[in-house]
């Protein structure tokens, strides 16, 4: 972002606490409320680019696609299962290409109809920037809508690599603007940008898979993963490949390899960290676009067609967005009833395609991609006002998700089937330990080590061959609420300690950590968290 209003560094400084200050406040209260964060961000950074004592903000879209984009995509790709993506690979290659493509055509051909003066290029050129669907607007929705697996595979695919496809897209409409281009030209970039992207994205993934396997220390594991997401982007870049796709692989790849290459210590700080990460960047994104509304309003008022004119063009660009989703999702979900047997056993109902039509919010890649339309573009400051709208209109399509889940009658995932499947393969692995236990006992181990081994070990086994009466609370239910009691005890007696001075405080953080863990460890195991 860059910021028009010259500040000293303190002012700077100032500004950037309060932005934070703003973001958290805003997201938690539209949490707590049950809005959706990304549209209050909005509407909050809209209001606020109209007053006087507030900074004039405009977008450089290079920040946002080589500063923003790489790991907002990245930390949503290492918490995206690689096997359910290949799983729904058809569906996600039906949305994320075929989709794109159908919309770049739709709203190209509407827009040329009605916005004066644009060319077919230009008009083109703005039906790819807002074709992709954002990554961080459907996962923040569908996380909390109760939506079946399968479907939030499909949304979650398709948002992390319609990316690719449009910018693809982009710069062959920006190159027809410009000057000339061929079909097979824009063929040819498509290829190389798939080929290019997905190969560098797993060189970069087997690389550092390879490096952090080695690494011991966290800090240095968490560091490197950090630059992960811009070299992935940078190299994908180098070689004229799709940078974006780049980092989507890499992280697909190395999130899945993550318990192989990286310690439970180092997984835990990576985890949260690239939560934090992208907490703070998606929805500061969201934020700036609303901050920038007053800058796009007055080069749109300048050279616009007028405000009824602008509504009815608005009006006509959102409605041929929503038709040409629809219109695809009604030929994917036939082809899923009546196409081949192997898309007919994919158990695609006409109420799944209504979800996922409905699903088709815009967001950062929109709003940063408009602004790489270059000058020459015929009605410029004009269409950058449009993608604002759609970004804010999609916004709003989705507040009206939960309820359209609600009338379509979905089943959930099923909750009680995930715990049961966890605590099995929970059960499984212990046996495991308990076999390698055997194997590596000595006559040199003291025997109340190893009973207290086998007992942990075993408990869950035995909770789940002899469980408790119906009316009675889950062994493995129990035995959380009872530990967790005993590690909130244990955690203020250190704590209590610590005040009273008699330990240094290495001991302090060490005890401290390893209740932590252990915390931690029955938080993934427990139902509250299997269900989130």
């Amino acid at each position: 972002m860059r910021i028009i209003v010259a500040m000293d560094p303190v002012s700077t400084i100032e500004w950037i606490v309060a932005f934070v200050v703003v973001t958290v406040t805003v997201t938690g209260f539209s949490r707590r409320i049950g809005w959706s964060a990304p549209f209050v961000l909005v509407v909050v950074g809209a209001l606020a680019s109209f007053l006087p004592s507030v900074p004039r903000i405009e977008i450089d879209p290079e920040l946002v696609l080589y500063g923003l984009l790489p790991p907002l995509l990245f930390a949503a790709a290492i918490r995206t299962s690689i096997v359910d993506v290949r799983a729904r690979r058809d569906g996600i290659l039906l949305l994320s290409v075929g989709l794109v493509a159908f919309t770049v055509v739709a709203v190209g051909l509407t827009a040329w109809l009605v916005v004066p003066a644009i060319t077919l290029a230009a008009a083109f050129a703005f039906g790819a920037v807002v074709a992709p669907t954002d990554a961080v607007a459907i996962t923040a929705i569908s996380g909390r809508l109760g939506l079946p697996r399968r479907v939030v595979t499909v949304l979650e695919g398709e948002s992390l690599l319609n990316d690719a496809t449009a910018l693809v897209a982009l710069n062959a409409a920006i190159a027809a603007i410009l000057s000339t281009v061929n079909p097979w030209s824009v063929t040819g970039d498509f290829m190389v940008a798939v080929v290019g992207g997905v190969g560098v994205g797993l060189a970069v993934g087997w690389l550092l898979s390879v490096i952090r396997k080695q690494l011991h220390a966290p800090v240095l594991d968490t560091s490197l993963s950090l630059i992960t997401p811009y070299l992935a982007f940078i190299l994908g870049e180098l070689v004229h490949g799709s940078g974006v796709l780049a980092v989507v692989v890499a992280g697909l790849f190395l999130g899945y390899r993550a318990p192989v290459i990286q310690s439970a210590e180092a997984r835990i700080a990576e985890s949260i960290n690239w939560r934090t990460i992208q907490f703070l960047l998606e929805n500061a994104v969201f934020l700036f676009i609303g901050l920038n509304l007053e800058a796009v309003l007055e080069g749109a008022i300048t050279n616009g067609p007028g405000f009824w004119a602008t509504v009815g063009i608005s009006l006509a660009i959102l409605a041929s967005l929503l038709v040409s989703r629809f219109a695809w999702m009604a030929v994917t979900t036939w082809l899923y009833r009546h196409g081949p047997r192997r898309l007919r056993e994919r158990g695609w109902s006409w109420r799944t395609g209504i979800a996922v039509s409905f699903a088709g919010m815009r967001g950062v890649v929109t709003l940063a991609a408009v602004f790489l339309l270059p000058p020459e573009t015929p009605q410029r400051e004009f269409l950058q006002l449009l993608a604002f709208i759609v970004v804010v209109g999609t916004l709003l399509e989705g507040l009206a998700l939960p309820w359209i889940i609600r009338r379509l009658r979905l089943p959930p995932p099923d909750r009680s089937q995930e715990r049961i499947e966890a605590q099995m393969l929970l059960a499984e692995a212990q046996t495991a330990g308990l076999a390698r236990l055997d194997a590596e006992v000595t006559d040199a181990d003291e025997e109340r080590v190893i009973g207290r081994l086998r007992t942990n070990a075993r408990f869950l086994a035995d909770a789940l061959d002899n469980p408790a009466p119906d009316d009675a609370e889950p062994l493995p239910s129990a035995y959380t609420r009872l530990r967790r009691a005993m590690i909130e005890a244990e955690r203020e007696a250190v704590l209590a300690a610590r005040v009273e001075g008699r330990y240094q405080e290495p001991a302090i953080r060490s005890a401290l950590a390893f209740i932590d863990v252990e915390e931690t460890a029955l938080k993934a195991g427990s139902p509250k968290r299997l269900e989130g």
